[in-house]
């Protein structure tokens, strides 16, 4: 075998990665999961082997992960997204560290030790406050693209604090901040830091900090507020939307044969 794959099933997003027996990536793809996972799998994994060419054509070894990882049949054998995320995080950031991986639904909080052990995970509350749906949510509020929330944010020169919990609620607030004239871009900001405030107090902050997840990929200043929220530095993967797919292919190349589910 050469061709090892990983995806990642998610609740929003699936995605897929194809790497070889050096650990590089071939090819990768990110498609809306909608309602049936085999389906956004299949596009995900086809779009990948697609951009990985003639490398990404032969046989491969495929670990399934993330929400869905059990809708798609011709997989291998699957893993926890836990497991996944850790071992994709753990590959490029070998030594001990938070990761804070904040996904479409969901935002997950994993320490993982020297040797790449995970000591303990804490995932949010039921509410998607402070995910990406809550962002998708306050962007449709506000009537912008929800590529554009980054852009907006790094024009703010102040903030303002959100103090509602719930995403309807902080729409509601978002509503009375906008008839107080309060700049959209401050607004922005403002939400970005009400992400960061639900996810320090989640868990503790312990080591080097690295974040994974699709508002990390798409929210780049994110990333540098919360480095200037904890006065350190954040470290980030290659392909930060893809940390759980990429750990799935890792742990596939790791069997050379199958895994057990």
């Amino acid at each position: 075998m050469s061709c090892f794959a990983g995806i990642d099933i998610g609740a929003s997003t699936t995605k897929a990665i194809i790497i070889n027996e050096k650990k590089e990536v071939l090819g990768h793809s990110v498609n809306n999961s909608g309602a049936d996972f085999k389906a956004a799998a299949d596009q995900a994994f086809g779009k990948a082997r697609e951009n990985a060419g003639r490398e990404g054509s032969d046989k491969c070894i495929i670990v399934a992960t993330g929400y869905g990882r059990r809708n798609v049949p011709y997989t291998d054998a699957t893993k926890t997204e836990i497991s996944c995320h850790a071992e994709g995080s753990f590959h490029y950031f070998p030594h001990a560290h938070t990761l804070i991986d904040i996904g479409g639904q969901d935002s997950k909080i994993i320490k993982i030790d020297g040797t790449g052990k995970r000591t303990s995970f804490k995932m949010n509350r039921k509410c998607a406050a402070g995910t990406g749906a809550f962002l998708e949510e306050i962007a449709n509020r506000l009537k912008i693209k929800l590529e554009k929330l980054n852009e907006l944010a790094e024009k703010a020169e102040s903030s303002i604090q959100i103090g509602s919990y719930c995403t309807v609620f902080t729409a509601t607030e978002i509503l009375a901040r906008i008839r107080e004239g309060i700049d959209v871009v401050v607004i922005i900001k403002g939400i970005f830091n009400s992400v960061i405030k639900r996810v320090l107090e989640m868990d503790s902050m312990e080591g080097n900090i690295v974040m994974s997840g699709g508002v990390v990929a798409y929210n780049p200043f994110l990333v540098e507020m919360f480095e200037q929220r904890i006065g350190n530095k954040v470290f980030v993967p290659p392909l930060p939307q893809l940390t759980g797919a990429f750990g799935a292919a890792l742990y596939a190349l790791k069997s050379k044969g199958g895994l057990n589910a």
